[in-house]
Order: structure tokens, then C-alpha cells, then sequence
């Protein structure tokens, strides 16, 4: 898999080039508060590719300052997507495996001159930063002593302030232009118990102070972050050099890239789960990482799809067709065929006889040798598609079964359409049709042209199926300010019964199949020995 060039290799090139680096080390630094989703891939896959272009590594970090919304449940999450995306990270680490060494760089910049405790209110520190147009106002406590800021810093660390009864500030300039450089917030006291460090800590450092020293720690040599990081990239500098690190890592931003109807918020997803409107974080419709697997997306499907977007300085947003085109092309080589029917309608062949049936050897995959063959069943029962079958044709184009009309069976013989049955509701439950023997598969025949092939499965060769369809979760996501849940598709789980080839019956979980003339589909976790239960990763063609 070769990564497209892109403005950062090209300056991680350079860097190697003029021995600013013998070695390049990026992270991946989720926060353990939910699942990664698709958005996040691109993350990991750039961070990944990028430093093994260069023979480097890429550490996982979890940035786990924020107590109140962090849980295990999500870190050993996270760790088994960036594994099943196919990577294996150099090291995994924790921002609080930090806390001291963070703590000690915050009584550094005390020292200095450059931080200070404010006793401010969150809403008045708010007014002092002032406004983009606008300077802001010193804090009445910002000329405090050092002394008095280190023994008022230590009293926070040993808990003898209430929670937003007082923070940490870094002392810059709160006239700068850069909002973040106006003495922001670097710590807070939050009493809740850590899920790595428990009750040792009750003072937190925030993300703009923690992120750069994690970064400098590690010898991270590219520190890669979304757009909207770069106007926090001074403070991040900032940090660095006034902690005196002794490694300094460069920030550079890249644009988000958006997949049309589809959401990329772990605050909405956490919403849509808590509402129940979803089964939970791996619900086939999610874009987590957790609810592509289920649904049977591939991890070269999703590296390929986010290679070919490349990288770029602007956030950009491309169609889903081009995630669905990247899954064809991967699953279309790697599955074998199979027949099924989806909503099935019965086809009894009149002239075959009642007692016999055939077995005809067929092969998984008409190019590839190696995925063998199994024997389908052709007798006088049979089931198509429902959808498979008109009374009357309705145009040239139509290439399916119809009274009157002749359609050839995959790998079997010509059936035409001669009569129906009807249930006592006036609906067709039963197509009754004759074959002609001269014509099976393979025997040469080619006196007169089908309208059309269709699949089949024999009802000697049938087992229940469960088929899942899937359409997008939320509809006109660039309006995001209407609410999330009013704008969720009730209709985009879709369940339908069939039958598929006895083949494929056992199959185990996970396992991917293309059902001949629909699409791709994945064995979910809910199967059981008596129905198979099929996920759509995707249809050959679909426009929902």
C-alpha cells in the first residue's frame, strides 16, 4: 500500500533530508471516551503509513486528562481497532503517565513568572479574554507571588479547594490576537476518580498544556492534528519551549475529511446510543470502527478508500459511493458466490419430474481456481426472486422472468413462465413454469437468446436466511444545528427472509460472501444454526 504524496511527507522528506531527523515517530492520541469511527481512521492510517514510509514507529497514547467521561471499556476498544485496521503500535502510553512530570513543568513555569492560580470564575475569566476584536483585561490575580502561586498550586494538588473554585493559568498576553494565547487555563481541579490513577490525582491538566509535553516526552518528531488546531499550534510551541523540553516536536495541521451522511462526532454517537435508537457503539449503521466490522467492512477496503483521498491543508468531504467503490474492489477478489434469494418466490417446473433432482458442480469464483467449487441442486422447486418476476414485461430493458417470456437459470437450465397462483388476497404465491432440457449450462445451446439470468435455489437446497439492509442513520447532516435524534432515519434497518445455498449454511461470523447479481454480504454476530443471518456491506449498484 503506497502512501500518495502529500505537503507532510513531503516535509518529513525534507526533514530526513537535511538531518533535522534520523528517525520519524508520530501518535495516535485518542481520548478514551468512546468508539473510534471512520474519521478517526484516517488518523491512524496517515500517522501508520506515514512514519513506516520512513522506517519510523507510531506511538498509541490515550490523552485520558478528562476523568468525568473516560472508562476501560473504551481504551481496550480502541486498541483492538488501530490492531484490526492491521497496525501494532510501537508503544502504548497514557497521558496520565505523565501526571508528575507535567505537574513538575507547571511549578517550572510558577517559578518562572509564566503561570499563576486565579480564583476567577469560569464566566469571568471568559470576560477578561475579551473578544476576537476585542483585547482582554488582566485577572486581579494574575501579579500574584510565586511564592503564593506555588503554595495556592500545591494546595490544589492536595485538595484543598472545591472543584472551579480555582485554576491554573499560564501568564502570556492577553492582548494577543490568538484567543488561546490569553492566559488559558492549563489546570483544573475535578474530583472524580481517574480510571488509570484513581484518587492520586484531583488537579487535571487541560488538553492545550498536556498534548505538546506528551509529545515532547515521546520524541515525537510530527505532531499530526485536524485544522482546527492550528491556530492553537503558538500556545502549543509555547508550551514546549517555556517547560523547557528537551525534544520539540512540530505540529502540523491537516483538513477533516467528511463522508456525505455520515456522522463524525463522538457526541452524537454517544447520543444516538444512549437514545436507544441504535442497538449500541457497533450497531451495523454506526460508523464506528466496532460497527463497520460488524457489517463486514475490511480494513484494506477503509486504508485504501483513506490513501486515495490523500491529505490536504482543507477540510473537504467526499461522496460515500467512493468508501463503497474501495469495499467492491477489495471483497470482489477475496469472496466467493453464492445464490441466494431475497424475498423468495416459489417456481415449480411442471414438465421435471417430482422424484429426481440434479447436482451440478459450480465454482466459487468464476477467476479465481484456488476457492474451489460446490454442487448446487436444480429439481422442480424451486425459489427466485420475487422481485425476479412481472406478468407482463414492462419495457426492452426489463431482462427478467415474465408469463410467456424465457429466462436462463445461473448454471442450469431455460425456465419460461406459463401460469400463477394466487393466495386469497389477490397476491402471486407461486409461479408455475416449464424447462427446457436441451438447454443446461454449459451444453453449448445457443438456438435462441434468454431475456436475461437470473439465481435461483432449490428448495431441496435451502436454508433460512435472515437478510439485513442498511441505509444512512441520519438524513441533511450539513444541518447540524437541527436536532440529531428529529433527523435519524427510522427506515435505514431494513429486514427481509430467504434462502440461501445449504453451502453456505455454517458459516462462521465474519465471514463475506458476494450473492450473485446483489451485492457483497457479512455473517453477523446473531446467526444461529437455525438461520444464517446476512449483513449488505455492499450493493453491486444501490441508490437509496
Amino acid at each position: 500500500m503506497e502512501t500518495q504524496s502529500n505537503f507532510i511527507k513531503t516535509i518529513m522528506e525534507q526533514d530526513i533530508e537535511n538531518k533535522k531527523h534520523t528517525k520519524i515517530i508520530t501518535r495516535f492520541p485518542p481520548e478514551p471516551n468512546g468508539y473510534l469511527h471512520i474519521g478517526h481512521a484516517r488518523a491512524i492510517v496517515q500517522n501508520f503509513e506515514l512514519a513506516k514510509l520512513f522506517g519510523g514507529t507510531t506511538n498509541l497514547r490515550y490523552d485520558d486528562t478528562n476523568p468525568e467521561k473516560e472508562e476501560d471499556k473504551y481504551v481496550k476498544a480502541i486498541l483492538e481497532d488501530v490492531k484490526w485496521l492491521g497496525y501494532e503500535p510501537n508503544n502504548v502510553y497514557f497521558a496520565s503517565d505523565y501526571f508528575q512530570e507535567m505537574y513538575d513543568r507547571a511549578v517550572l513555569l510558577i517559578k518562572k513568572g509564566l503561570a499563576y492560580v486565579d480564583h476567577s470564575t469560569a464566566d469571568e475569566i471568559a470576560t477578561q479574554r475579551g473578544t476576537v476584536g476585542k483585547p482582554g483585561v488582566n485577572s486581579p490575580y494574575r501579579n500574584r507571588s510565586v511564592e503564593e502561586n506555588l503554595k495556592l498550586f500545591d494546595d490544589m494538588k492536595n485538595g484543598k479547594f472545591k472543584e472551579g473554585e480555582c485554576v491554573l493559568r499560564a501568564k502570556i498576553d492577553m492582548t494577543s490576537p490568538n484567543m488561546n494565547m490569553r492566559d488559558p487555563v492549563i489546570y483544573r481541579i475535578n474530583y472524580t476518580p481517574h480510571h488509570n490513577t484513581k484518587d492520586k490525582w484531583v488537579i487535571y491538566p487541560m488538553y492545550d498544556y498536556a498534548h505538546p509535553i506528551e509529545d515532547a516526552i515521546e520524541g515525537i518528531t510530527h505532531s499530526l492534528c485536524s485544522l482546527e488546531f492550528e491556530d492553537h499550534r503558538p500556545l502549543y510551541d509555547w508550551v514546549v519551549r517555556e517547560t523547557e523540553m528537551p525534544l520539540v516536536p512540530r505540529q502540523i495541521e491537516f483538513g477533516r475529511l467528511g463522508i456525505e451522511n455520515t456522522v463524525m462526532s463522538k457526541r452524537h454517537l454517544l447520543r444516538l446510543v444512549n437514545s436507544g435508537l441504535v442497538t449500541g457503539w457497533d450497531d451495523p449503521r454506526m460508523p464506528t470502527l466496532s460497527g463497520l466490522r460488524r457489517r463486514g467492512y475490511t480494513p484494506e477496503a477503509i486504508k485504501n478508500f483513506i490513501i486515495s483521498t490523500g491529505l490536504s491543508k482543507i477540510n473537504s468531504s467526499v461522496s460515500e459511493e467512493m468508501l463503497e467503490a474501495a469495499l467492491r474492489d477489495d471483497l470482489s477478489e477475496k469472496t466467493k458466490r453464492v445464490m441466494g434469494v431475497i424475498d423468495p418466490l416459489k417456481v415449480t417446473i411442471t414438465n421435471y419430474p417430482e422424484d429426481e433432482f440434479e447436482k451440478i458442480s459450480v465454482p466459487y469464483h468464476p477467476n479465481i481456481e484456488e476457492m474451489g467449487s460446490r454442487e448446487i441442486i436444480f429439481s422442480r422447486e424451486i425459489y427466485i426472486d420475487k422481485e425476479d418476476f412481472v406478468l407482463e414485461k414492462p419495457n426492452k430493458k426489463y431482462k427478467r422472468l415474465a408469463l410467456g417470456l424465457e429466462v436462463r437459470l445461473f448454471n442450469a437450465y431455460f425456465i419460461k413462465a406459463n401460469d400463477v397462483k394466487y393466495d386469497k388476497d389477490g397476491n402471486i404465491i407461486e409461479v408455475l413454469a416449464t424447462y427446457d432440457p436441451e438447454t443446461k449450462s454449459g451444453s453449448g445451446f445457443n438456438e435462441r437468446k434468454p431475456n436475461g439470468t437470473i439465481q435461483f435455489v432449490s428448495v431441496l437446497n435451502a436454508h433460512p436466511v435472515k437478510y439485513n439492509f442498511f441505509a444512512p442513520m441520519i438524513l441533511d447532516t450539513e444541518d447540524e444545528e437541527k436536532d440529531l435524534l428529529e433527523r435519524f432515519n427510522k427506515e435505514s434497518w431494513q429486514i427481509k427472509t430467504g434462502f440461501i445455498e445449504k453451502a453456505f449454511a455454517n458459516a462462521p461470523v465474519n465471514k463475506k460472501i458476494q450473492l450473485l447479481r446483489h451485492g457483497f454480504f457479512n455473517v453477523d454476530i446473531k446467526t444461529t444454526k437455525e438461520t444464517l443471518v446476512l449483513n449488505e456491506i455492499v450493493h453491486l449498484k444501490r441508490s437509496y
